[in-house]
């Protein structure tokens, strides 16, 4: 069997769920995952795990959300005035939208009046543990 190490460049499916068992996302009925190990293209609790994985091998991985998507952080939640969001926004909408640094953000509607919005721009599994079935597929090469 060929172990997979930093560097590989690798094919692998999986299934992400949070700590409930409600599936978050899945590679399955699409074609696997390809990336570069260590190389930071996956959250790093994942990317950690797979290092020593073997071609063929399932394993379930528990990553906390440190080593995922990061704590929720409050500062990052803002109420604004309404005019801000388009008509029809609603409570839950993913909106796109530039922060003070003129880099690009996404962030969550997660509360609406007829005078002010508040928006989250924390990722939506900020703060969640997240539970994973990875197996690797193949390695590319390495």
């Amino acid at each position: 069997m060929t172990e997979v190490k930093n560097g590989d460049v690798v094919r692998i499916h999986y299934t992400a769920m949070l700590a409930d068992g409600s599936a978050v996302d899945s590679s399955q009925g699409r074609e696997p995952l390809e990336l570069k190990v260590g190389a930071g293209q996956i959250i790093p609790g994942l990317d950690r795990e797979i290092s020593g994985m073997e071609v063929g091998e399932t394993t379930t991985v528990t990553v906390p959300a440190q080593e995922a998507y990061g704590p929720h952080d409050d500062a990052k939640v803002q109420t604004m005035p309404r005019s801000v969001v388009p008509e029809g926004v609603a409570v839950g909408t993913r909106l796109q939208g530039t922060g003070p640094d003129g880099q690009q953000m996404a962030v969550t509607v997660i509360g609406l009046d007829e005078n002010q919005v508040t928006l989250d721009a924390n990722h939506p599994l900020a703060g969640q543990d997240l539970v994973f079935d990875v197996t690797v597929v193949e390695v590319v090469n390495g």
